[in-house]
């Protein structure tokens, strides 16, 4: 049993990219599989697949690298807020990674989407991490 199941989940994404996996397995939720699906559009990820298995599941994520240069798609992936200090952004304060080249995944009372796209809806919410 683990305290924070978004950073294990970060971790474990981390984890693969530095050791060069091609396939991640986590232990799926709602959260994450949303967080997976927002990776995917994004580009970060190349393809997931959600197994139900009992009766929490898996998540399997194939891990996107650089044809040529096998550079990771995922440079850096860290959890912004956490169970001992949350951090909630209005529309107005929404973080900008990397000036608008990377994304932060917020959890709102619309769903769980990036910064952009919560300025666009001029909702605020929790800034689950940030991905570039």
């Amino acid at each position: 049993m683990y305290s924070d199941p978004i950073a294990d989940y970060l971790t474990r994404i981390r984890n693969g990219v530095s050791a060069r996996k091609r396939v991640v397995d986590i232990p799926s939720s709602k959260l994450k599989r949303a967080m997976t699906e927002i990776l995917f559009d994004k580009g970060y990820i190349l393809n997931y697949k959600f197994e139900d298995v009992g009766n929490q599941g898996n998540i399997k994520i194939a891990l996107k690298y650089h044809p040529s240069t096998k550079a990771p798609a995922i440079k850096s992936i860290q959890r912004a807020s956490r169970p001992g200090l949350r951090k909630y952004a209005g529309a107005g304060e929404m973080p900008r990674v990397l000036n608008g080249l990377g994304i932060a995944i917020v959890s709102t009372s619309k769903g769980v989407i990036t910064d952009k796209e919560a300025r666009d809806m001029n909702v605020g919410g929790e800034v689950l991490c940030y991905v570039h």
